[in-house]
């Protein structure tokens, strides 16, 4: 069944649902990924992406809904028969394994013969580049180089997906980035589609095509990066794409798309991103876009700290909000400071709830 899949156009969920229990991991998981497409399921620990990638694999019974590759309804199948590639947070290698026969270890298992699965391993080899490792056990290897193996053991099979779950949260920063770019380009090889799981907004959005933001089991979310960076469709979007500073206050007057808010006597401006149903609404800022500035939001600096090409600092504002800042000199504790960020830079949600 698994080779009739290898030719394939779109992956496919249809109000996809997961239960533990009384649990409602999954809600009604619907959205559907194009072949040569790279996308990540980033959120919060407990907001479902594994679970939903763990379904996808076949790893886990679904409750409700459906899986479908093109026409062909998959989440009947099980995960030997789906044919997916899988590349775990621990690497899951065996020890007593060469790196060359942890590679090939799918290949046994499905059959190929000896000859073509040697030109597999080769290829698979070669392209996350440890020709010179191929003898070698993996507790010979650095964690990079084992994570490259799991990845070459994940694609010579030649999957219509490649599913990746945490794979880097166990290196370190510097070969966080290397393996980055390195993904990146056996994903551009591959013509498959790449499913990705993390929690960390920078790494889906240096990685992915297409993020899909998820919270409580639900999707929050679906866009390309500069989407969800610049245009996020509600504030905990926006507080998990990074904007830090929520400030609540209530509307003065809305132009088109531009709103005025009081903000304890101090008028701020910025982007309408949602419905108001009311006067109070929450402001979201970056703290590399609110700066000390003539004029402002009034407070008095807690924190500041040197980031290398910038200060970075927190400080107290109105009403005792805590405000996350960047600064291109270092402040002093007790300085008294006005921030301010550009309209175009601050978001502005409806305050009901928040």
């Amino acid at each position: 069944m698994a080779a009739s899949l290898k030719s394939f156009k779109s992956l496919r969920l249809e109000h996809l649902g997961r239960d533990f229990g009384t649990l409602n991991a999954l809600k009604d998981l619907t959205f559907s990924i194009e072949r040569g497409e790279f996308v990540a399921l980033l959120g919060p620990s407990g907001c479902g992406k594994s679970t939903a990638l763990n379904c996808i694999a076949g790893l886990l019974p679904t409750t409700r809904g459906s899986i479908w590759l093109d026409q062909t309804r998959i989440d009947t199948l099980g995960a030997e028969d789906r044919g997916f590639g899988m590349v775990f947070q621990n690497y899951a290698l065996f020890p007593h394994m060469s790196v060359r026969d942890n590679i090939g270890f799918g290949l046994r298992m499905q059959g190929v013969p000896k000859i073509e699965a040697g030109k597999r391993i080769d290829a698979a080899i070669a392209t996350v580049r440890l020709q010179s490792q191929i003898d070698k056990l993996p507790g010979q290897l650095s964690g990079g180089q084992q994570q490259r193996v799991a990845i070459a053991r994940a694609i010579v099979i030649e999957p219509p997906l490649v599913l990746m779950d945490e794979p880097l949260s166990n290196l370190d920063a510097k070969l966080r980035l290397e393996m980055r770019q390195e993904i990146r380009r056996i994903h551009s090889g591959l013509g498959s589609i790449t499913l990705y799981v993390t929690h960390d907004q920078d790494e889906a959005m240096s990685l992915a095509d297409r993020i899909v933001v998820m919270r409580d089991g639900e999707v929050r979310q679906i866009g390309t990066p500069e989407d969800l960076y610049l245009r996020p469709a509600t504030l905990d979007v926006a507080e998990f794409m990074g904007f830090r500073n929520r400030i609540a206050g209530r509307i003065i007057d809305v132009t088109a798309d531009t709103v005025s808010i009081d903000v304890g006597g101090t008028t701020i401006k910025g982007q309408r991103r949602a419905k108001f149903n009311g006067r109070d609404v929450v402001a979201a800022i970056r703290p590399d876009d609110l700066v000390a500035a003539p004029s402002g939001l009034a407070a008095i600096v807690e924190v500041c700290e040197y980031r290398g090409h910038s200060f970075f600092g927190s400080a107290r504002g109105p009403g005792g909000v805590e405000l996350f800042f960047s600064s291109s000199e270092r402040l002093a504790n007790g300085d008294a400071v006005t921030l301010a960020a550009d309209p175009s830079r601050v978001l502005v949600y409806d305050g009901a709830g928040a």
